[in-house]
């Protein structure tokens, strides 16, 4: 079962001379260690937009394969990204926009979420490596061990200029990343208004 937090939706809407439209999906991404469900269930508590975690939408196979440190194959990965796709999707037709996190760690990933209904908007949380290394020693009882960081990073495609996202530093405190993802989702309204 995909945890799910069900918050007022009204500030995942704009009104556009008279006409309701849902603001595009937000897909908190990045390797592990970077603070995607600190900063996603944050941005979906001061959106008031219903948050998942696209972790706990992994098959059982793919979680038993990355705790034994195996970095996944894309033929792990599809069925997982068409299902946090599909949940997006669920979620706007319910008429309200979402935040999801997920490493969304290559383009091709992205391209299969950018097929959610709604729209999708990328929030690319970027780190120092040592930085997220020692966050992920500090981190109790998830699944992702540190070892499989530097092959995290080695996979990792960052955002492209055509891609709809910002690209957001992790070294501050999570209230300032959050602060600093709101601020630069904010720049980029004009062509969610659209």
């Amino acid at each position: 079962m995909v945890p799910v937090w069900t918050g007022p939706a009204p500030a995942a809407r704009a009104c556009d001379a008279g006409r309701v439209t849902l603001q595009p999906h937000l897909v908190v991404m990045g390797v592990s260690g970077s603070g995607k469900t600190t900063v996603a269930t944050r941005l979906a508590d001061r959106l008031g937009r219903p948050f998942a975690e696209a972790d706990d939408m992994h098959p059982a196979a793919n979680v038993a394969k990355m705790a034994a440190g195996t970095p996944l194959t894309d033929e792990d990965r599809a069925p997982w990204l068409a299902t946090v796709r599909d949940w997006l999707t669920a979620e706007a037709e319910r008429g309200r926009s979402a935040v999801v996190t997920c490493s969304a760690l290559r383009r091709r990933y992205r391209d299969v979420l950018r097929g959610a209904a709604g729209g999708v908007t990328f929030v690319f949380l970027d780190g120092d490596p040592e930085l997220l290394a020692e966050r992920m020693r500090r981190r109790k009882g998830h699944f992702m061990p540190p070892s499989l960081l530097e092959s995290q990073l080695d996979t990792l495609e960052p955002l492209e200029p055509d891609e709809d996202g910002v690209r957001v530093l992790v070294d501050g405190t999570p209230d300032d990343v959050v602060a600093e993802a709101l601020r630069r989702l904010g720049e980029r309204a004009p062509r969610h208004a659209q």
